[in-house]
């Protein structure tokens, strides 16, 4: 795994972004679609800056947020201080993916976003966050889309890195942030939620036609709006998502048969 926490500051700041800020959009209305209206227990996994974590209590959930790096849940616990109407629904743990407690506690959502770029593999982190999650729940997951691999670097005109990524049919590429991180196909990542009893769902693509744009990019209120709107449309749709930059593949374990 790479040490993301090294990166920390420019991912916070990256999120703050109008770029950054369309992609947490993005997600969050998806969850909030597949999530009931009544508070549920949500266990976010690399909670990071607290973005979807302080979204999702906002919305009325309990949270509990998961990070194995304690400057990240600082940052997360000095956004919830500003925040005193979300104290009582959010938990903050020092924890990755390795120190979840197997089978001891299970929840309605499990979210695991940006995460397994920085892994080797998916399998044994879906095999983790899928133990966490309890009948009729949900299990969220955004990885990197490796099927987009080396279109940012072509629409940014690197054609030679474009071409040399696309040609080795490449599974990795270096981010924005400086990393070179791993991606996933969402198919296979639903094979893996299948696999653990799961029913997997709908997949998005996350950023197909803005990725390329930097963190600079100041849309006004009624063209980001527009972005946002033409972004959820393509996302559902085929040839589209393909190339977003990001998969939000979503899963839901079946309830319990009463009968």
């Amino acid at each position: 795994m790479n040490d993301f926490s090294a990166v920390g500051a420019a991912y916070a700041e990256h999120s703050e972004s109008s770029r950054g800020r369309l992609r947490h959009d993005l997600v969050e209305r998806r969850l909030r679609a597949e999530l009931p209206a009544s508070p549920v227990r949500i266990l976010d996994v690399g909670c990071g800056t607290g973005e979807m974590t302080i979204r999702l209590a906002g919305a009325g959930h309990q949270v509990t947020g998961a990070d194995p790096d304690p400057r990240m849940l600082a940052i997360t616990a000095g956004r919830l201080a500003a925040l005193p109407e979300l104290r009582d629904r959010v938990e903050l743990v020092e924890a990755g993916i390795d120190g979840l407690p197997h089978g001891r506690e299970v929840f309605d959502a499990v979210c695991c976003h940006g995460v397994l770029m920085y892994l080797d593999g998916p399998e044994e982190a879906l095999a983790r966050l899928a133990e966490q999650v309890a009948p009729g729940g949900l299990l969220s997951i955004l990885a990197k889309n490796r099927r987009a691999i080396g279109v940012r670097e072509a629409l940014t005109g690197d054609y030679g890195g474009a071409r040399r990524l696309i040609e080795s049919a490449a599974d990795r590429s270096t981010g924005n942030l400086g990393l070179e991180t791993r991606a996933d196909i969402a198919e296979d990542l639903d094979r893996l939620a299948a696999g653990h009893g799961l029913t997997p769902l709908a997949w998005q693509g996350v950023r197909i036609f803005h990725d390329h744009l930097d963190d600079s990019w100041t849309p006004g209120r009624a063209a980001y709006e527009a972005a946002l709107e033409l972004e959820w449309a393509a996302s559902w749709r085929s040839p589209y998502r393909d190339i977003g930059h990001l998969v939000h593949t979503l899963a839901r374990r079946p309830e319990l048969n009463r009968s």
